[in-house]
């Protein structure tokens, strides 16, 4: 049977038990998807797992701000990362919203009709390059900026995960591309996503240390405890690298411009001689450009699934830091 995940081997959801069972359960309860394999995939890594949900979960469902504006926003990231996997799923969950018009407008590669919706979707786009939100007021309400920004630093990482391990279909046979599918699984989805959540929960699914200071735009919600935990779990990847590897990755996403990498893949570690740095660096910079290769280089009989997820991870949440790192923040509309 075809499987969507390329290099690891996830446990069968039901078998899960302890906090991955709980991320599950949660999982479903709150995203109206059972086990969706964009989870899956780091249940190899629980304490990658439930801080990469939190975070998702404290912004875009239970954070402040529009359910149809904050898909937007991770619909532009997801253009920008070029994740079609991500695209897709954010558009049929539009559909979910009740903005079926605007779902198919996007699905046809349009852009939205109202400059509001327009503005936020190009606000996405544009997090995607380290320094690019330095002018202008955001397109939301001030309040509103723990929900959208957590939001799109959210899909940095997610994108990161799923262009790197799993394939680029959102259905089998990408059904996805089909209008009738589309409207069809968001209309499934609805009730789901138009109930409000209770911002907070997925908190308790966390490591009971301490994640480490929240970030300032996140404004004491929970978005920003959420943050700052997949930052610290998500790190610990670095262990996986020998201190020269880590220091020319690190130094790498920290020139980094938001651009994504030539064909040649020039400047890039040669996997015969450094794959540990080479994968760390693909998963932030350009992860839909890891090959069977680059993975059979740098796997041994020590690297198991926890291993690979850990140091994609890594990779990842470098890129994030950077765009967050880089937010200069713009004068928040009032």
């Amino acid at each position: 049977m075809p499987t969507p995940f390329r290099y690891t081997e996830p446990l069968p959801p039901r078998a899960a038990t302890g906090r991955v069972a709980e991320v599950y359960a949660q999982l479903s309860r709150d995203f109206g998807i059972d086990k969706p394999v964009t989870f899956v995939v780091l249940s190899s890594a629980p304490e990658i797992l439930a801080p990469a949900w939190a975070l998702m979960r404290e912004s875009l469902i239970a954070g402040p701000g529009s359910r149809t504006g904050k898909e937007l926003a991770a619909l532009g990231v997801s253009l920008a990362n070029r994740c079609p996997f991500c695209v897709d799923a954010h558009t049929m969950l539009l559909h979910a919203t009740g903005d079926h018009a605007l779902a198919e407008r996007l699905a046809a590669g349009g852009r939205p009709e109202n400059e509001e919706h327009a503005r936020v979707l190009d606000w996405g786009e544009r997090t995607r390059v380290p320094g690019g939100l330095r002018t202008g007021p955001y397109p939301f309400p001030r309040e509103h900026a723990p929900g959208y920004l957590g939001t799109a630093l959210a899909f940095h990482f997610i994108n990161r995960i799923v262009s790197a391990l799993l394939t680029e279909n959102l259905l089998p046979g990408n059904a996805q591309r089909f209008r009738a599918v589309r409207s069809l699984g968001g209309r499934a989805l609805a009730r789901t996503v138009r109930r409000p959540a209770r911002p907070g929960d997925a908190l308790t699914l966390l490591d009971p240390v301490d994640p480490g200071e929240a970030p300032a735009w996140a404004g004491g919600t929970p978005v920003g405890i959420a943050y700052a935990a997949l930052l610290r779990a998500a790190m610990a990847g670095a262990g996986l690298l020998d201190a020269d590897d880590h220091d020319l990755v690190e130094q790498t996403v920290q020139d980094w411009d938001g651009t994504h990498p030539p064909l040649a893949l020039s400047g890039f570690p040669d996997r015969r001689e450094r794959p540990g740095a080479r994968l760390a660096l693909l998963a932030a910079l350009a992860p839909y450009r890891i090959t069977d290769e680059d993975v059979a280089a740098w796997r041994r009989p020590e690297h198991t699934d926890h291993c690979l997820v850990h140091l994609v991870a890594y990779g990842a949440f470098l890129a994030v830091d950077r765009v967050e790192s880089a937010l200069n923040r713009p004068i928040a509309r009032t």
